[in-house]
């Protein structure tokens, strides 16, 4: 997964990288930068910002690399030689947390809307209900992240406790064989694994982004405090080009999904079909503060966390 996809046809990569001319008069104290990218939806303001032109227009030269998660990355995030990651809220209050770095949310990208994620169970399943999963083994990507905390939320109103259920760390690709051959009981799935699943007979038992968990915030852009400080023009320049890219995914579908075949493995078809996530400017802040209180309730943060500390100041 470590693959390197070069945005630019000018080349070059991330760390303290070289200058163009464009970027000289602009005052840039750096032109080139290398971002972090989950090859889900999420990261589509990142290529319509490419294709369109908005990283040209501010003298910046972007390259990505695929990663699984922003903890994996954290060594090369620490020492600069990544310069911006896609990370969840859940993935980076967690490392902030532990103390391994101290992040800023650079720009949200997209917050929950119904469809998008849910917990199933095989074709057959006599598991009807949230209330059923007790004693039962549950499927996430992660422990401990956005797929368990969610899941917790519904089992809670159901009445169940957390220690009700078993979660155990699956890959997306593999929940639908684990289901299949009684691996697990259940899976929380996303989408495009989700729709997968329903077309081969999977059953649907709650949207995780309904009721209690409605409107929860997905992710964004994250960076470290130190390369803001080191870098503000840039920051305001990489910054300005997200934003502008967000506002064409927030408004206009067609862009999220002409750009999402080329960096996943989700067929063109499949992704005009497929339900996405609120592309909007901010997160909610009250939603963010709701999933931090959920994961401090549930252990998974120590201190409880001040979301507002979260957000990153760019300067313009």
């Amino acid at each position: 997964m470590a693959v390197a996809l070069t945005l630019s046809a000018c080349g070059g990569g991330g760390g303290e990288g070289g200058t163009t001319g464009a970027a000289s008069s602009g005052g840039l104290e750096k032109t080139q930068l290398l971002v972090g990218i989950v090859p889900v939806p999420s990261s589509a303001s990142l290529f319509i910002a490419e294709k369109r032109g908005f990283f040209k227009e501010e003298g910046l030269t972007v390259k990505t690399e695929i990663i699984q998660a922003p903890t994996a990355v954290m060594p090369k995030i620490v020492n600069g030689s990544m310069d911006a990651f896609m990370t969840s809220y859940v993935a980076l209050m967690t490392i902030n947390d532990s103390g391994a770095a101290k992040l800023k949310l650079f720009q949200h990208t997209m917050g929950g809307a119904p469809g998008i994620s849910a917990v199933v169970v095989a074709k057959g399943s006599p598991i009807r209900t949230v209330a059923d999963l007790k004693g039962k083994t549950v499927a996430v990507n992660v422990l401990k992240a956005l797929g368990q905390t969610v899941t917790n939320a519904h089992l809670q109103e159901a009445g169940l406790k957390t220690e009700d259920v078993k979660f155990v760390p699956v890959p997306f690709a593999d929940q639908l064989g684990a289901l299949s051959t009684g691996t697990v009981d259940a899976a929380w799935l996303v989408e495009p694994f989700l729709s997968a699943a329903k077309n081969n007979g999977a059953t649907q038992i709650v949207d995780t982004v309904s009721g209690v968990t409605e409107g929860v915030p997905i992710d964004g852009w994250g960076v470290t405090e130190q390369w803001l400080a080191k870098y503000p023009k840039t920051a305001a320049a990489f910054h300005r080009a997200l934003a502008k890219a967000q506002q064409v995914a927030g408004t206009d579908r067609k862009a999220v999904d002409e750009v999402v075949p080329t960096y996943t493995q989700i067929p063109a078809d499949v992704a005009a079909r497929m339900k996405v996530g609120a592309f909007t400017m901010e997160a909610d802040k009250a939603s963010v503060q709701k999933l931090a209180d959920l994961m401090h309730g549930y252990g998974y943060l120590k201190a409880k966390a001040d979301v507002g500390q979260l957000f990153a100041s760019v300067g313009e």
